[in-house]
């Protein structure tokens, strides 16, 4: 147990590292800007410095945003959650500050789709492990509950509101670098694990037992069991259908592997629920 959240923290530690590269050496210098809330750090640093004689970094804002959402997140999410979300937005402030920020590239294109790139493999990674990036994703979650609406709807609003004052203040042109940016991170991120809010996993097992009261030890999650057989063996096996949400998916993994490796687990996407489904997480 302790081996694997260290390994966690590792993951966490290395995709806010490839954050730090993509900022400082893509997107920073070309005037592109992320998504979320390190977006609206960049914006906060780039009219601190053109329109007042104050100047604040990137990485300290992107600190200073996530510290009030963290003391939410503790309440209302989870303290293991929150706290490796608050890992990776501190070490991504201590990256931003190591790493010199230098232009690779005059083309702005690139930059944009190489910062995508890298961005996304970190942020996917560190969601595969179970864990986020911060900022928009506790907002998120926390209003989703409280409203009732998908994760998908805050991000969307976020990232306008970024590319729309971006156009305003800088130039059209760089709202529509930032859209490239946004729209092949996405895709990595996709590639890598998946932007879904709620999965459905069904899973084919002979431990059907043993594997319920393992998911429910670790996950406060409902489990339908349907008898099944397989149609080469015609073993009696179980399809087991539970629905979770994405931060949930790399403990579920886990918790598989552990009690039947053997075990056929197919992943979908879930577009919408009716009835209930527990929110806490």
């Amino acid at each position: 147990m302790v081996t694997l959240q260290i390994k966690k923290a590792i993951v966490v530690i290395l995709g806010a590292l490839l954050n730090a590269i993509a900022l400082n050496m893509f997107l920073i210098p070309a005037d592109v800007y992320s998504s979320g809330f390190t977006g609206v750090a960049q914006l906060i640093s780039r009219t601190l410095e053109v329109y007042s004689p104050f100047y604040l970094s990137t990485g300290i804002l992107l600190l200073m945003l996530n510290i009030p959402v963290a003391l939410i997140g503790w309440q209302r999410i989870g303290k293991s959650f929150t706290i490796y979300s608050f890992l990776s937005v501190a070490a991504t402030t201590l990256f931003l500050s190591i790493v010199p920020i230098y232009k690779l590239s005059d083309d702005i294109i690139l930059n944009a789709v190489f910062g995508g790139v890298i961005i996304g493999i970190g942020v996917g990674f560190t969601l595969k492990w179970g864990a986020s990036t911060g900022g928009l994703d506790i907002v998120a979650m926390i209003l989703s509950r409280k409203k009732d609406k998908p994760i998908g709807t805050y991000f969307f609003t976020m990232n306008s509101f970024i590319i729309l004052t971006a156009g305003f203040l800088y130039g059209w042109e760089k709202a529509l670098y930032t859209l490239v940016f946004i729209y092949v991170s996405t895709r990595v991120i996709d590639a890598i694990h998946t932007r879904h809010e709620k999965l459905t996993a069904m899973i084919v097992t002979k431990k059907a037992e043993e594997l319920k009261k393992a998911i429910h030890e670790k996950l406060v999650r409902g489990i339908t069991l349907i008898p099944a057989k397989g149609a080469f063996t015609n073993e009696e096996k179980n399809l087991m259908i539970i629905v979770v949400t994405r931060y949930e998916l790399f403990d579920l993994e886990r918790v598989i592997k552990s009690v039947d490796p053997n075990a056929f687990t197919n992943i979908v996407q879930t577009t919408g629920i009716f009835g209930f489904f527990r929110k806490e997480t």
